[in-house]
């Protein structure tokens, strides 16, 4: 069956509000804004929040679902991504039929249609690369050269804007929990311990590689433990486990017939005055010169990939060592939705050096795409 464009699968009167959506101006919030004004989850402050959201979700989405009708070389039709494509077309019909939000009823019941928007939106990232995948067993490669930076353009926008989606929400959500953990605001620790979460990042990573492989490598963490600041532990520890289930991987693969005991990955937690920065280091042999400025694209992996067309993703997310060739990419994103970056460093025969900044600051508006 052919694929159809929103216009034929959606009504006219919805088509046009959501192009007339995507046109208004989004508005980026800050890390230490969301945490100012979650400190004290008053009625009024959970009214205020639902309010902006009722408006800025609707925006933001409305934007991606108009850029996911226009994507070059036939993307836009590939079955994975029109099941991404509904499921925003969906989320933007739930915000928009929502009338005003004027009391707390209002914003109780707001608050159930966002947390299921969130669900729905789970599997949007394998589901995604899955159309990534259809749409490379299909490319002529001279077309994939030319169209490459616009595809990885498209990506990033759509992830950054995802990234910022669904902090919105679970902020939002979080603000309800009638019992939160002391020092903690939403999603945001006022006290997070980077050295914590890169240790129970890495016990999560190494279990993989044990599953995998039967073994992992050691992993060493240098810094101050008692030393915290400000920052969203589960984007933390995503970016941390990406990292160092990589550098497990290279190091597994390099010494699997060797005689000799794989060597540690280290991980260094720097305190400085602008950034906190985390620095991952392995001897898994490196990547090539020409391969690394491969790396944060998301049309390149340099493992097998865990799926294929008939998997089912409605079901958890199967996290295998190989990933799906998203994670540096995303993982970027991460760290620079905050005002940090990541930065890889590898010396070919020898290993890698992943360096993670982190913005302490806290005061760098989101970055809109």
């Amino acid at each position: 069956m052919a694929a159809k464009k929103a216009i034929e699968t959606f009504s006219k009167s919805l088509v046009e509000d959501v192009h007339k959506w995507g046109c208004f101006k989004q508005t980026g919030v800050s890390l230490r804004y969301m945490m100012e004004f979650g400190s004290k989850p008053s009625d009024k402050n959970l009214l205020i929040s639902a309010q902006f959201l009722h408006k800025e979700l609707a925006i933001r989405i409305a934007r991606r679902a108009i850029e996911l009708e226009n994507l070059p070389c036939g993307l836009s039709y590939k079955p994975a991504i029109l099941k991404v494509r509904d499921w925003y077309w969906d989320s933007f019909r739930d915000i928009r039929s929502f009338s005003e939000i004027k009391n707390m009823n209002d914003e109780k019941e707001f608050t159930e249609v966002i947390k299921a928007i969130k669900v729905r939106h789970n599997n949007v990232v394998p589901t995604m690369a899955l159309g990534v995948q259809q749409l490379k067993k299909d490319l002529n490669p001279k077309i994939y050269n030319e169209d490459i930076v616009e595809i990885h353009q498209f990506l990033d926008r759509f992830y950054m804007s995802r990234i910022g989606i669904r902090m919105l929400i679970g902020q939002h959500v979080e603000l309800h929990n009638p019992n939160p953990n002391p020092h903690v605001v939403g999603y945001i620790d006022t006290r997070m311990s980077p050295v914590e979460v890169a240790r129970n990042a890495s016990d999560d990573a190494r279990a993989i590689c044990c599953r995998e492989y039967g073994s992992a490598p050691d992993v060493h963490i240098y810094g101050d433990p008692d030393f915290s600041f400000p920052y969203v532990p589960a984007h933390l520890h995503l970016m941390v486990f990406e990292l160092v289930k990589n550098s497990l991987r290279a190091v597994e693969e390099r010494y699997m017939n060797s005689d000799k005991v794989s060597p540690p990955i280290r991980i260094i937690v720097a305190d400085g005055l602008e950034d906190v920065t985390i620095k991952i280091s392995d001897e898994g042999g490196g990547i090539p010169r020409s391969g690394l400025r491969k790396i944060f694209t998301y049309l390149y992996s340099t493992a097998r990939n865990p799926f294929n067309e008939h998997t089912d993703l409605g079901v958890g997310d199967n996290v295998t060592m190989a990933g799906y060739g998203f994670g540096l990419p995303i993982s970027r994103l991460y760290a620079r939705y905050f005002g940090g970056d990541l930065q890889i460093i590898s010396m070919e025969g020898y290993g890698t050096d992943a360096y993670l900044h982190l913005s302490r600051l806290g005061d760098s508006q989101e970055p809109l795409p």
